[in-house]
Parts: structure tokens; sequence; C-alpha cells
């Protein structure tokens, strides 16, 4: 059968398309429609990276399309806040009302307008198009959105210049490959893909987590590492290579910036110092250092994870000045990869239209944040007070953290909420009105990588079901009924696709195959050449100590770490389960069924010590709230720390809450990003209520 584009009822036929959920891998897919229906969804074997595989989740995405509980009209709340009460209406009536609110209140200022959006679709058209001209055009106040990785990227930024990094499948070319926040059977399949093949040709691959995940069990060795410690092993790794000289000093005197400061900071850091630290044995830590200083090529794969603690950016950093002092960049298959997205030449002025704004230059309110900023008053330092919010690609209720300021402020009647959803999520039942969203099988988008070096495009598969609309429809909607009347509004799906790269990548080749790969060198970064300002890889960052900051980096010591507190003895992080993405797909039936119930993972002798037993239900709690769950003793967990897996929608909770009642809103050394894996909790037995949301 030949891809085709057509959503005709016809007979069977495939569509070329792409994922786009918020991982490193962005596939590329086929999907077989019959008869105008979505039948099936696989990877598209064409595609080197994808090579025909999909995860568990995306090959579902026609039982979450035809779910029975999607949205597909307008919805008017005709209940109290939170409530879950709608009654439908039509598009009309929906715009009309929705553009006299937001008139309103932009005509006393529009700043009291805020979008709330993240990765819900990672595509430049669903997700970053249409809606940033309707916002500019209104004035409303800008939005940092850093809830995922924004440490991590502030960090690369300023140590190699960009986000970039070596190419992912050269990795399948590594002698040595440390995995280094990451559970990548469950967050990057398509390189863990590479690794085994690695692996298989006589790679020796270490995984360092503080959860002895399926990814750690499968490699040669596991670092369990205290959380937040990650930035103490780098510098003990460094003082190692430079006591033994395992140093390439070529690479280090021609490419490199700040190395006599970098040597000294490191110098302070022994084993057994940083042992102490990471809760690690220091004989482990020197082995390490040893088999990267020795063995070529190394490369590391390092994930977002390690950058969601109070230092994570500092980690980041410290990890990322690792492949410079070994020389590893001379080699394709040497290096650290954490995200490529800066590679793709995508033309973000063409695509948002900032010129909209004017002289306007609004505030910005810090989605990580958004609990205290809905409590907010108006003020001179925060400005007007939050009067609406619209939502998209995204659940805050559920993803955003210390939920239950969250949930109050959402609860606000005074709060003029409109959301974008294909269900009726936490943050959907809050609103005023609920828009039907199309899927990524009835729209199209455009696509870039963060684990790759491809761009993909996607073509609609079938017709928008029901009175289902794509977010470009919705806002160009809106737009024309608030009276904005400039071209940039008109422009229709196909033509934003063309707009996110212009000239840069061939239109025609992505129409033709679905992908086209970017023009890159194998070893980027062999003879330097990194996007800094200096054109060397920053040890020192002059730009950070511009700001105040350590210029170099260093370990910043979490702010909830395990043992801190008498009251909340535990360190807690909540990593995903390999069945759900954030909280999406936590409703389709086959694959609640894979995760079965909200778990919490503890050390046996933890939960001992509390009277704990395997599948009971107990109570985690700190200072911002509680959470009931089930335990799951297994040394997964590592003493003192446990693992809440998987972010369930909290009306699916046991108490009808989530772990995101527990993290802080508390952020980053750099970036602004969210400390999800910094928090202190204690957990005892729990009383399960007479009715489980989750049988």
């Amino acid at each position: 059968m030949t891809p085709d584009s057509a959503t005709s009822a016809t007979p069977a036929h495939t569509v070329r398309g792409a994922c786009p959920h918020d991982c490193p891998d962005t596939c590329a897919l086929l999907t077989t429609v019959e008869n105008g229906v979505a039948v099936r969804v696989q990877g598209n074997p064409a595609h080197a990276h994808t090579g025909g595989v999909l995860c568990a989740k995306v090959s579902k995405y026609p039982e979450r399309t035809y779910h029975p509980e999607r949205i597909l009209t307008p919805l008017k709340r005709s209940g109290p806040k939170g409530s879950g009460q709608f009654t439908p209406v039509g598009w009309d009536e929906a715009l009309q009302d929705i553009a006299a609110r937001l008139a309103q209140i932009a005509a006393r200022d529009p700043e009291a307008i805020v979008p709330y959006s993240y990765a819900g679709t990672m595509g430049l058209v669903q997700g970053e198009s249409m809606d940033r001209r309707f916002f500019h055009r209104l004035g409303a106040s800008f939005l940092h959105r850093s809830i995922c990785a924004e440490a991590g990227a502030e960090a690369l930024r300023h140590t190699l210049g960009a986000k970039v990094g070596m190419k992912v499948e050269f990795f399948a070319e590594s002698k040595l490959i440390l995995i280094w926040g990451s559970n990548s059977i469950t967050s990057n399949l398509h390189f863990w893909r590479y690794a085994q093949q690695a692996k298989r040709d006589g790679a020796r691959l270490v995984c360092i987590d503080p959860r002895k995940s399926e990814t750690a069990e499968k490699c040669h060795e596991h670092l369990q590492l205290l959380p937040g410690t990650d930035a103490a092993l780098a510098l003990a790794l460094m003082h190692e290579l430079i006591q033994n000289d395992w140093l390439d000093h070529d690479y280090l005197a021609c490419y490199t910036l700040g190395w006599e400061p970098l040597r000294e900071r490191a110098l302070q850091w022994p084993p057994d110092r940083a042992a102490a630290v990471c809760g690690l044995p220091a004989e482990q830590i020197r082995q390490l250092a040893r088999d990267y200083g020795s063995t070529r090529p190394a490369a590391i794969r390092v994930n977002y994870g390690v950058q969601r603690a109070r230092g994570g950016g500092n980690a980041v950093r410290a990890i990322a000045c690792l492949p410079a002092l070994t020389g590893a960049w001379r080699e394709r298959a040497g290096g650290v990869l954490l995200s490529c997205s800066s590679n793709f030449p995508v033309q973000r002025t063409a695509l948002q239209r900032p010129d909209l704004l004017g002289a306007r230059r609004p505030r910005t309110i810090n989605m990580v944040t958004i609990g205290d900023d809905l409590l907010r008053p108006a003020s001179a330092e925060f400005g007007p007070k939050i009067e609406a919010l619209v939502v998209y690609n995204s659940n805050p209720v559920a993803v955003a953290p210390e939920s239950a300021k969250v949930a109050q402020g959402f609860a606000r009647e005074d709060l003029f909420t409109v959301v974008l959803e294909h269900f009726r999520t936490d943050t959907a039942d809050h609103a005023d009105y609920i828009l039907p969203a199309t899927t990524q099988l009835e729209h199209w988008d455009v696509h870039l990588a963060y684990g790759h070096t491809d761009v993909l495009l996607n073509r609609p598969a079938v017709a928008p079901l029901g009175q289902a609309r794509s977010n470009t429809a919705i806002f160009r909607a809106l737009a024309a009924q608030m009276g904005f009347d400039e071209p940039c509004f008109r422009d229709d799906d196909e033509a934003l696709c063309r707009q996110a790269y212009g000239a840069q990548v061939d239109f025609e080749q992505l129409l033709d195959q679905g992908f086209a790969t970017l023009q890159l060198p194998d070893a980027p970064f062999a003879q330097g050449g990194f996007p800094t300002p200096s054109g060397r890889c920053e040890f020192f960052s002059a730009a950070l100590a511009a700001q105040g900051q350590d210029g170099l980096p260093d370990h910043l010591p979490n702010r909830e770490a395990a043992g801190s507190s008498a009251a909340y003895p535990l360190a807690m992080i909540s990593p995903p389960v390999r069945n759900f993405l954030n909280s999406t797909f936590v409703n389709v039936a086959s694959l609640q069924k894979l995760e079965h119930r909200p778990l919490v993972e503890m050390h046996p002798r933890d939960a001992a010590a509390r009277g704990i037993q395997d599948g009971s239900v107990v109570r985690v709690f700190n200072e911002r709230g509680s959470y009931l769950c089930h335990a799951e003793l297994t040394e997964r967990a590592r003493p003192g720390v446990v693992n809440a897996l998987g972010l369930w929608w909290r009306k699916l909770g046991l108490d009808g809450t989530n772990v995101n009642q527990l993290t802080s809103q508390a952020l980053t050394d750099m970036g602004a990003g969210p400390t999800f894996y910094d928090c202190r909790v204690q957990v005892a037995p729990g009383t399960a209520p007479e009715k489980l949301p989750i049988q």
C-alpha cells in the first residue's frame, strides 16, 4: 500500500505521521485507515530511528482517539468549579462568549489573561504557532514553559552553547555508555536499541540512577546514588581523571575555557568525599572514572531526571564538561547527549509573530509556580491578578507541583478558564468552557526531535471526530471573533507547516517520505566549534558569573535531602511509569490495566521500620499535603528513598490526589525549573476509602 493523505472513506490505506508526545524519540508513524477509521498505528520502518517499532503507549493511539469518553462537542460549565458538570453548547455560542469575556478583561489589562500550555503535543504548529500569534496580538502575559527541561537546557547553553550533543545513532559504536538519570527502556526506547547494539558488540553499559530501574537491571553496573547528588559524582570523576592523567591535554588547551579553575574545583572532590554525599562506595566511583578515562569511544546519555532538583542545572553542567576532559568529542561515538533540539532551524519568528506585540512587553508567569500565582492579589510587583486562563496541551491541576494550591486556584469562581482537551481531565473539570481538540491522527503538524536529528511531518489520517477542531482552528476562530484582522490569522495548517522551517528544510521531501534528516557533521565538536561565545566548551561561564552565580559547576545539596528532617526523613522521587506519559494515556483502559494502581516503591528495611506490608495502602505525607497509594516493597528503592511511580490523574487517586500533592514550587538553580525530585516525605500505614476509583 502506498502511503496517502486521503481522509475520506476509501479502501485500506496508510498515512505517514509523527508521534507528538514529549519523548526524545519522535517516532515516524504509519496509520492504517479503513473506511475512514484509523484501525492501526505502527512505526514507520523506513525511518531509521523508529525502525518500525513503537512504545506500548503510542501503539494504542486508536484506542485513545476513539475512546468512549472523548469530548466531541463544546461544553459549558453548569455546576460549581471542579464539579465536572457541563452542558453541550454550539461552537458559535462558545466562541462568542469566550471572546466577549477575554475582550472585557483585556480592556482592563490584557496581562490578566494567561495562556498555559506545554508538551501535550510537541508539534510546532499545534503547539506554538497560531496560539502564540493570538496571545501576542492580545497582549496576554507570557508563560515561562519551564516545567520539564529548562534547568538542563540552560545548563547546556552555558556549557556547550546550545542544546546540542553527539548524534544518537553513534551510541551503537560506543565502547562505554553511561546512562545517567534515564530509564531508557521507559523514556527513550530507540536510544535503548542503539545501546543494545553497542552491548552486543562488546560495550559496557553503566546506569547512574537513584532507582534500580528496568534499564539499570539490564546494564553491567548500576550506581544507585542519592537524589540530587549527580554533580558531586561528576566532580569526583573529574578528580580521578586529573589525578591519573586520563586527560586529553591538547583538547583542553585548544577547545575549552576555564580549565584551570575547573581543575582546582574538581581536586576538592576526592572519591571519598563524593561517596559520603552520594551514598556510594568510593571504590565504585574510582572504577567508573578508570573505565571512563581509559575507554574509547565513551559516551554519556543524560536525561532530564538529573535536573529536577535544586542543583539540577549545575549537575548537568558538570556532566556536560566530562567529554572535553578526555577528548571524547574527537570521535563520533563519544561525547554527551541530553537534547539536540537546537540543531533544528525552526523559524520561530515567522511562526509565532512576536511583532504582533508592538511595543508591549508583558510580564512572565512561570508555569511551575501557577499554584501560588493563581492565589496572588494584584500588586505592583506581581501585576494584575490572574483573571483568565486558556489551557491547552497541558493538565496543570495534575502535573504542576503542590497541586492542592493549583486546584484551589483553579476553583476560584472569579477565574475564567477555557480548556482545549480530548478528555475531562482534572483541569478540564475546573473549566468554564471545554473545547474539543483534535488528536494527532486528525490534524497537520511538523516536528523537531530532541533525541535525534530528523524533521518529521504529520498528515491527518482521518477527519476530526464529532465537532473536534485543531488548536490552530480554535485560535483562528477566536482571533476572528475578537476582530483580529491581520492576514497571519488566516494562514491554514499546511501553510504553517511550511513556515515552521521555511527554506531551511525541503518541504517536498517531507511530503514525499514524511521525514528529512538534517545535514550535520558526524563529530560536530572534534575540533571545538561549540556554539558558545568563545567557540569552546565553557567550563567557566562568564554569563552565569554576570548573573551573580558561580561560573563553575558545583554540587548544590537538595533543599529536602534524605535525613534532613526528623518529621519527614525519606527522600521521594516520582519517575514516570512505562505506560503513561506524564498524565497522558492514564485513562486508556488497556494501559491503565498494565499499571494497575498508583504505587510507591519502598525498600523493605524502611517499610519494616514503619509496619508497612507489601501491597498495603499507605499515606505519603509532608508539610504540603498527603497522598494515599499502595506500597510495593522492593530493592528498586534504595534505603532512605521512596519512588512514587507515575503521574495519575488526581480523580483516579485513592483520595482524589496524586503525587504532586507533595512536591514543592521551589525552583532550580538555573532556568527556573521544577524540583520534583527534591522532596522529603514520611510514609505511614493508611486506610483505603470505602469506594476505590481503581479496582
